[in-house]
């Protein structure tokens, strides 16, 4: 076993401890009782740039609840007659926003936090989701913590569900009473956080399709019928699914190199169909084991990206000096209101295979419906701010605090709903 520590801000100490199969960090407030000042020569970059799993134990320093501050006037989402439609309406600015500070959020990874890498403005952080119908209830991070005592919420998807699960993470972590305790383990495909005096844990379980990509003799193989790990899923009390975004790649950025569709296997196959017959393996296994009693299940949307090619840039008046791409250098949402937002064609086929596959199921799923109202916020993006040894642009995951939060917030309203 290997150890080392670092003298944090705020006189925090960082102690690591390396072993061959994994690393542990414990954060403490009280440096002097830990190691002396001239012992404290490893920085925390590099304990993080230390492999497989990281165990991080926070006590945070005393900070108030942070809660999502609703429109002033209307019927809330959950009280509104003929039901509320959470995802058409507009971005307001808000000079209260942001929900909490990212730079005091211990789970939040370098390619998510784009103030941290050098992004300079911070207007993308000051921007309130308003529905048009209806307000959404003020978020409540502690009443979250209070429900979901003794629970387990489980992120299952790609690097999209991992925004939306650390930004809930931060949430919670600004609502909960100081000191803070939590534990946060960072592995593959599972990382979670555990907020221990609620015995509420948070869970990412990774995978790019939610089907298979299996080695074979041929290569590697994604299996449209096939989900060998979800039964590591069961046992969650909240499941929120996603997949899409690596559905489209080609060349070097594939992960796979054949497909099967039961006993057939093919060198390609058309995007969208591959993805349909996924997705309803996916809802197959869900239909036949999740119980609706015990398990509320959501899918997460579609998200979308902002690229751009250099004339479509130049045609929207949006291009950088000297080019770049699509989201640099944006500071504002696209527009103010979901319907100037020319209703998304580009992503309206998977909108529908999505529509159409939960409509057809047994079990109540619920579509967290983030593709609209996401499409307004070409600002929100890492860009180049993703983080140190990342090259090109960003125009598909999103800043750490910013709109994930609002995905989180609408999702909170519809629990209310649904209660």
């Amino acid at each position: 076993m290997r150890a080392a520590a670092s003298l944090g801000s705020s006189g925090r100490i960082y102690i690591c401890f390396k072993t061959k199969r994994s690393i542990h960090v414990a954060i403490y407030n009280d440096a002097a009782t830990a190691v002396a000042p001239g012992q404290c020569k490893l920085n925390m970059a590099i304990c993080h740039a230390w492999v497989l799993t990281i165990v991080v134990v926070v006590v945070a320093e005393a900070a108030p609840h942070l809660l999502v501050r609703g429109a002033s006037d209307g019927p809330s989402a959950a009280s509104a007659p003929g039901g509320c439609d959470l995802f058409r309406g507009r971005w307001v600015a808000d000079k209260s926003y942001p929900l909490y500070d990212a730079s005091a959020c211990p789970f939040v990874p370098d390619v998510f936090d784009c103030r941290r890498n050098g992004r300079p403005d911070d207007d993308y952080l000051k921007f309130r989701w308003s529905p048009g119908n209806c307000r959404l209830p003020r978020f409540d991070g502690g009443d979250l913590l209070r429900r979901w005592r003794g629970k387990t919420v489980m992120f299952v998807g790609d690097s999209l569900s991992m925004n939306q699960w650390v930004s809930l993470a931060c949430m919670l972590h600004a609502a909960a009473p100081a000191p803070v305790r939590a534990t946060f383990t960072s592995g593959e495909p599972v990382s979670a956080v555990r907020f221990e005096d609620y015995d509420l844990l948070l869970v990412l379980y990774h995978t790019t399709f939610l089907v298979d990509v299996v080695q074979e003799d041929i290569g590697r193989v994604l299996k449209l019928d096939s989900m060998r790990n979800a039964s590591e899923w069961l046992g969650a009390h909240l499941l929120v699914f996603n997949t899409w975004h690596w559905w489209t790649y080609r060349g070097a950025s594939q992960v796979w190199d054949y497909v099967q569709d039961g006993n057939s296997t093919y060198r390609d196959m058309d995007r969208l169909t591959a993805f349909s017959k996924a997705l309803s393996t996916w809802a197959r296994w869900v239909d036949a084991n999740v119980d609706a009693s015990k398990t509320r299940v959501f899918y997460q949307g579609i998200s979308p990206s902002h690229y751009m090619s250099k004339q479509q840039e130049s045609q929207a008046g949006t291009a950088p000096a000297g080019g770049g791409g699509s989201c640099l250098k944006q500071t504002r949402p696209l527009q103010e209101a979901t319907d100037a937002a020319g209703g998304g064609t580009s992503l309206a086929p998977v909108q529908a295979v999505v529509r159409g596959v939960l409509d057809a199921m047994t079990a109540p799923v619920s579509l967290l419906d983030i593709t609209a109202l996401s499409q307004l916020r070409i600002d929100a993006h890492p860009s180049v701010y993703g983080g140190p040894g990342r090259d090109g642009m960003d125009c598909t995951h999103w800043c750490i605090a910013g709109l994930p939060d609002a995905w989180n917030h609408v999702m909170y309203a519809m629990l209310l709903q649904q209660s």
